[in-house]
């Protein structure tokens, strides 16, 4: 295989987006659009210069691609990734990998019959310089033990016109989730990517504090971890001009990244052995205020991710921004907020999936979105930030 034949599955905001860099990528071939929207499909596909296909059932049966970018909306990965693991067609996902943890499941399982294929997910942050770098000193040791950890992600206002611009928006039928959803799945993914799954969760989530909607605009998660460290994740869409700082205190000093500056006020020694062998009562210490260096970011960060994939299917040994796998991660982070919120009871991770179905299921039977007007409005739902 010289070049790997691409098809984009969903040309809303993100898959129209794909268009782009599919064709910027020497070693791909765009050679087809699929959507139910047939104007839209075709324009897009005129615009590309390749074949518009109207359904995944018409688009893996003309057995015209290799690859599919899938970028519709979220309780439609599941099942178009299936359908694609079982024509033979590896699968890059938009975030986040699914809806619940057990949607995840099913993809992973279907991965695992078919281990010839790559499957990936689009995680682009995880190419972020800064937070490569800060992977790095968490890797490397440089803070120490990690006691705690705290995360405001309160950078994602949104009006009530924005909620109002599709009936699917903010409702539990039309998208699953709210903030935790749509807007976070990326820090969410970071999170974890740093720092592991909490063991145990306990949430506030407030059901439309700020905006008219069904579901979740606020959270703040207390979080437990194995070796005992705490954390907090809190996000909001309803804060201006809101706060993206994530604070890591070690037993080797504190990190402050925000704004794009990773700052590190350094401890001389360690202070848990400085605690136990110091003779004062109310000591101090020698620190070290350092702004790490990071080289700054070049190019499409989503670009880097689809060239990435691609390269992966040509060379099986190639490795993936995000292997699609490591997807229900995250999304078991945010099903367990939820659940712990709505439920006002703590969650432990592993969670139970089953008691998560069962509240989602009944959320949606009282959802304002009404079902059959999914076919209408799923074009404009593809990954709208």
């Amino acid at each position: 295989m010289d070049k790997v034949k691409v098809g984009i599955i969903g040309v809303g905001n993100m898959g129209s987006g794909h268009i782009g860099f599919v064709k910027n990528i020497p070693e791909a071939e765009l050679v087809a659009i699929c959507d139910i929207d047939k104007a839209k499909a075709d324009a897009k596909a005129a615009e590309a210069g390749c074949k518009a296909y109207y359904s995944t059932d018409e688009l893996f049966a003309a057995k015209a691609v290799d690859m599919v970018i899938i970028a519709v909306p979220h309780y439609s990965h599941t099942p178009i990734t299936i359908q694609a693991f079982e024509n033979g067609v590896h699968v890059l996902c938009e975030k986040p990998i699914a809806v619940t943890k057990s949607d995840a499941q099913k993809m992973i399982d279907a991965h695992a019959k078919h281990p010839e294929l790559r499957f990936g997910l689009v995680f682009q942050q995880r190419t972020n310089e800064a937070h490569k770098k800060i992977k790095k000193l968490i890797e490397g040791g440089e803070f120490g033990k990690i006691v705690r950890v705290n995360w405001i992600v309160t950078d994602w206002f949104r009006s009530q016109s924005y909620y109002d611009s599709g009936t699917w928006r903010a409702t539990w039928a039309g998208e699953g989730g709210g903030v935790l959803l749509n807007q976070c799945p990326h820090h969410l993914d970071l999170f974890q990517w740093f720092f592991g799954l909490p063991v145990k969760v306990r949430s506030s989530v407030s059901i439309g504090k700020y905006h008219d909607i069904e579901v979740e605009d606020d959270v703040n998660t207390y979080c437990e971890f194995a070796d005992g460290s705490t954390g907090n994740f809190i996000t909001s869409t309803g804060e201006f001009p809101g706060t993206n700082r994530l604070e890591i205190m070690g037993t080797r000093g504190r990190m402050v990244f925000e704004d794009g500056v990773i700052r590190f006020r350094r401890t001389e020694e360690d202070v848990n052995h400085f605690c136990r062998t110091t003779p004062e009562s109310f000591p101090s210490m020698t620190t070290w205020d350092i702004e790490v260096p990071y080289k700054k970011d070049s190019g499409n960060q989503h670009q880097n991710v689809v060239a990435a994939f691609v390269k992966a299917v040509l060379d099986p040994k190639a490795k993936l921004v995000a292997d699609g796998e490591e997807g229900i991660r995250s999304v078991e982070f945010g099903n367990a907020m939820l659940y712990s919120g709505l439920k006002h009871e703590d969650v432990a991770i592993p969670m139970d999936t089953a008691k998560y179905d069962a509240m989602l299921q009944e959320l949606i039977k009282n959802s304002k979105f009404v079902k059959k007007e999914a076919k209408a409005a799923i074009v404009d739902m593809s990954n709208s930030y």
